[in-house]
């Protein structure tokens, strides 16, 4: 039974491995409390340390994490799971989570609507209609005009 619920989420991230800088070009699956999945193109052991950056916000979400799980992924190679070691960084992932999905609102009224917003106005809108679903949406869900 899985300790924390995970959320569907698809935005590039930048992976550090060891002493590699970081790289980009990943992308991530979901997104939990306890931590989040990425597809990569490479096995990582676990327990292996990691540096994430989440670029898609400003600004950047940054974290540390442990590699908990890696299995082969029949379309990207390997999937890996990791572990937040902070909690503080767990919680801030989760408004991570939550600020791509403004960000995908914003873009989306932008592209269909043709009206610019800006990040501010986006969010208020975007908590007024979907804040109190939040926990549910997901990739497969998301908001779309």
């Amino acid at each position: 039974m899985r300790q924390f619920i995970r959320h569907p989420i698809d935005v590039p991230i930048e992976i550090g491995i060891g002493n590699e800088g970081p790289a980009s070009g990943y992308h991530t699956h979901d997104i939990s409390l306890g931590g989040l999945a990425f597809r990569s193109g490479c096995a990582v052991r676990p327990g292996v340390m990691v540096d994430i950056s989440i670029g898609y916000v400003q600004p950047p979400f940054q974290a540390h994490a442990r590699v908990a799980w890696c299995k082969p992924h029949p379309l990207s190679g390997y999937e890996l799971g990791v572990t937040f070691l902070d909690d503080d960084d767990a919680f801030r992932a989760r408004m991570v989570e939550q600020l791509c999905h403004i960000e995908d609102y914003r873009r989306a009224v932008q592209r269909t609507e043709g009206r610019e917003m800006d990040v501010d106005e986006a969010a208020a809108e975007w908590i007024e209609k979907y804040a109190a679903h939040f926990p549910e949406i997901g990739a497969s869900s998301q908001v779309r005009h």
